[in-house]
Parts: structure tokens; C-alpha cells; sequence
């Protein structure tokens, strides 16, 4: 249970110098919405847990860096973000180099209902991805990122980007028709 007590500021201060107290309820008041972030891109809830405390350990060692400009949850979220591309970097089995023109472009007149899934739903529809397509739709889709950075985040180039995003919104527009979640507009 988070140490409600404490302000975001207060957590911060006493991290700052070391405050296990302080650091416990940084911690809780932050760790489960990390956790979802760090399940998006994982394969098991083991390996979420181990991206997460990764990213934990980043946290607090880099706080002092966090110069109070912007929202809190969100540096928090770049670095659990970073740890866990950290991660799929250092897998071997990753497969994101693929040819554009083997592209399936098979949603262009169809929607996905995004709004009938509830979250865990659709967060077990995501983790079915092939890691590939999965990390590359959380960037885009949920993190915001645009080709261009993830190609260099990842190290690919920018059509293999659009190209695995456009294969992920394949696989999970089939997944969704499979449970019969779409329209066929």
C-alpha cells in the first residue's frame, strides 16, 4: 500500500538522500502503472518484473538528474520505457528486419473496436505479438513515438518500423476477428 502521507515531492526529497521510507513510497505509488507499461513489452510476467526493477534501480540512481520540469510519472515512464528496449536490444531472437513490400496493408478499410475490449483484454491480445511487433506498437501506437525515433531507438531503419506496425495491426485486427471484436465498415 502506498505511504499516501508522503507528497510526489516529499517521495523525491527523501530518495534524494537515501530515505528507505521515502524511496518504499516512490515505489508503490508508481509500480503497478510501470508494471503495465513493462507487460506491453514482455513475454511473461517474470520478465516484466525483472524489467521493472531494472528500471527502478535506473530511477533512483538517476532522480537527481529529474529537474522538476514536466510530469514526474512521465520520466519515470521514458526510463522503464528504455529498460525494457535495453532489453529486447540484448535478445537475440528478436526479428525486426523485414522487407516493406511484404507488407499486408489488410486495414485499410476496416476498424479495430478498441473501445469493446477491457484493458486486461487487450493487453493479452498485445502480448501474443511476436516481439517484434509488439515492441514497435507500444512505441507507436501507445508511447507515442514517431518511425523515425524508433528506428533509431531500435536500430533499424524507418520503413522496417512502419512495416512492423503495420504487420502488428495485421496480426491483432485477425486476433480481434478471431473473438469477433471488429467492424467491418
Amino acid at each position: 500500500m502506498p505511504e499516501t502521507y508522503m507528497t510526489e515531492e516529499e517521495m523525491i526529497a527523501g530518495s534524494l538522500k537515501q530515505d528507505e521510507k521515502a524511496q518504499k513510497a516512490l515505489y508503490n505509488s508508481l509500480s503497478r502503472k510501470m508494471m503495465g507499461v513493462t507487460l506491453r513489452y514482455c513475454t511473461s510476467v517474470d520478465e516484466a518484473q525483472d524489467i521493472l526493477q531494472d528500471g527502478f534501480i535506473k530511477v533512483f540512481s538517476k532522480l537527481s538528474s529529474y529537474n522538476g520540469e514536466g510530469v514526474f510519472e512521465g520520466w519515470v515512464r521514458r526510463i522503464i520505457v528504455n529498460t525494457a528496449l535495453d532489453h529486447i536490444r540484448k535478445s537475440k531472437n528478436v526479428r525486426f528486419h523485414v522487407d516493406i513490400n511484404e507488407v499486408d496493408y489488410l486495414l485499410a478499410d476496416q476498424t479495430i473496436i478498441l473501445e469493446s475490449l477491457a484493458a486486461d483484454d487487450l493487453l493479452k491480445v498485445i502480448q501474443e505479438l511476436p516481439l517484434g511487433y509488439k515492441t514497435v506498437f507500444n512505441l507507436f501506437a501507445i508511447e507515442g513515438y514517431s518511425h523515425k525515433e524508433i528506428a533509431e531507438e531500435l536500430g533499424v531503419t524507418v520503413n522496417t518500423s512502419k512495416s512492423q506496425y503495420s504487420r502488428a495491426r495485421t496480426f491483432l485486427q485477425k486476433k480481434l476477428e478471431d473473438i469477433n471484436i471488429t467492424s467491418s465498415e
